[in-house]
């Protein structure tokens, strides 16, 4: 828990170091709250199975920073008209999610008898993750047409990276983990259960709707691709005490994001 408020103050302040630098600029800013839906895709059920990408979801919340270099907030007037200005913002944010995860698919079937079948049925987990970082938006229209009420609706696309702090856990419900009554041979030394940091790419489409001169709903759909495959706690690289591959383990965890958000013009 220490960990996590230290990075909390840490990223808290960056953000602010990153605000009033820019707003010695002059431009103008716009903050916002967003909240919603994660899938979680991992090491937890099976790739491609319905039930495992609909049981797997959890729930982010998130608070953004908008410079919007249309504007600018010395003059209370628009900025020099070239193509960057009127079609790009620089978003920043801090996120927080957490998603409950269990074994789904074919392997744990109520059909299935196995001990191998009984062991993943029994194994839940979780991860808890935040993340801090910046992204690039492109408006294909004019964003002076938008804020002038000009059209309702403002489709983007996105690109950038953030820094993640992930705290994942695993446990099993019928014992410790890491014993033949417990634990399926993939996943023997397979685990983790304390904090680790890593990176992500984060890419997304979004649509904005203007609500009044001042204010914005907005629609994003998001895709985060992690750098690190102890997101949700598990890595199955090798089975059979580290000598056969685990073929099925293919991809670091992703998650894809579908968030509602509310954006205010604060200059």
């Amino acid at each position: 828990m220490n960990t996590k408020i230290n990075v909390l103050v840490l990223l808290f302040f960056l953000f602010l170091v990153k605000q009033n630098s820019f707003s010695q600029g002059g431009f103008s800013h716009e903050v916002g709250l967003i909240t919603g839906p994660i899938v979680f895709y991992s090491d937890f059920g099976q790739r491609y199975d319905f039930e495992t990408n609909t049981g797997n979801v959890g729930f982010g919340v998130g608070l953004i920073h908008y410079i919007n270099f249309s504007y600018s907030s010395d003059c209370n007037c628009y900025t020099r008209d070239v193509y960057f200005n009127d079609h790009f913002k620089i978003r920043s944010e801090i996120d927080y999610h957490k998603t409950n995860l269990q074994h789904y698919g074919k392997w744990v079937a109520p059909d299935r008898t196995s001990l191998t079948a009984d062991q993943l049925r029994a194994m839940d987990g979780s991860s808890t993750v935040i993340e801090i970082g910046s992204q690039l938006e492109y408006f294909p229209f004019s964003i002076r047409d938008f804020a002038a009420g000009q059209y309702k609706i403002a489709p983007f696309i996105s690109l950038g990276a953030h820094w993640v702090n992930f705290d994942p856990e695993v446990y099993s419900t019928i014992g410790t983990l890491n014993n033949p009554s417990t634990t399926p041979d993939k996943y023997y030394n397979a685990f983790q259960q304390e904090p680790a940091s890593t990176w992500a790419v984060v890419g997304g489409i979004g649509i904005r709707y203007k609500l009044s001169p001042l204010s914005d709903l907005m629609l994003d759909s998001r895709w985060h691709f992690y750098f690190s495959d102890w997101v949700d706690g598990l890595n199955p690289t090798f089975e059979n005490n580290g000598t056969v591959p685990v073929p099925e383990n293919k991809a670091n965890e992703w998650i894809y994001w579908l968030n509602v958000g509310y954006i205010y013009y604060i200059n």
